[in-house]
């Protein structure tokens, strides 16, 4: 079934978290540009040129010819991967204003193209990252995985920031699509079992997530009775488990279990669903 994703709404949240990562990268040094970041073989530098790149693909720029050798660089696991490498390695001889200067003015011009978008456009069927669906889903991926570069860069220069707005709330819609798979699939959940993720921020619950195991695993508005386990961390525990940036034993101090242990475990086992 298609997605049906609110245009307006999504728009608003890519403006916001390209305002947010301009802001940040603009007080940044060379020096910090250098710095490693959470995903394996990138700096802070290569995670903007992966964003500049994928911007300009959608504006149909044409991609950098460049061969990548996978043995050499194993953080490529596959054909995305390889895609997304041609332009980080492209842009690595770039200076980091220049890098800079080529991300506000393509994801201004993204921006503009996307607000003058019609909704027949928006609404029409499009190759995603998460295979065919709508281009409103795949705008909705953008926010994710800009949101969740945003946060690599933070966390290579020690800046923590931007973890609740509109952004976030439409991160966390993507991520909900994927936690059938990872409570069903992935953590092998039984028929009759359900699980609540409940997500803070400064200690207060701001969104919860069900899951409702029956013929198959789904994310539903409510629980029909009480859940078997209820996980509760923080947003940013969350993210960055579900999306791989940490080890499945990494962040479990923050996370609190309340319900059956064995469900839990294997939960936080295979909580990580990116590619």
């Amino acid at each position: 079934m298609a997605s049906n994703i609110p245009k307006d709404r999504t728009v608003a949240a890519l403006g916001e978290v390209w305002a947010s990562l301009g802001e940040l990268l603009g007080d940044l040094t060379d020096e910090q540009w250098r710095l490693p970041s959470p995903l394996p073989g990138w700096s802070v530098q290569d995670n903007v040129s992966h964003i500049v790149g994928t911007e300009a693909m959608l504006a149909g720029e044409p991609g950098p010819s460049i061969e990548i050798d996978r043995e050499s660089s194993e953080h490529v696991r596959n054909d995305i991967g390889a895609f997304n490498e041609q332009w980080v390695e492209a842009l690595r001889v770039v200076q980091p204003n220049e890098v800079l200067s080529r991300f506000r003015e393509l994801t201004g011009a993204r921006l503009a193209a996307l607000e003058q978008m019609g909704v027949d456009e928006w609404n029409a069927e499009s190759f995603t990252p998460a295979g065919k669906d709508t281009y409103g889903r795949f705008m909705q991926i953008r926010v994710f995985d800009c949101w969740l570069h945003e946060q690599d860069i933070r966390d290579a220069v020690g800046q923590p920031g931007h973890e609740t707005g509109l952004a976030v709330e439409v991160v966390l819609d993507e991520m909900a699509t994927a936690l059938g798979f990872v409570v069903g699939k992935k953590a092998g959940a039984s028929a009759g079992q359900s699980v609540t993720f409940a997500l803070t921020d400064g200690g207060a619950v701001v969104r919860q997530l069900h899951v409702e195991v029956g013929e198959r695993a789904a994310v539903v508005a409510a629980l029909s009775g009480p859940a078997t386990v209820t996980l509760t961390m923080p947003i940013g525990v969350m993210t960055r488990r579900c999306a791989g940036r940490v080890g499945p034993d990494d962040l479990l101090d923050q996370v609190v279990i309340d319900g059956d242990l064995s469900l839990a475990s294997s939960i936080l086992a295979n909580q990580s669903y990116t590619i």
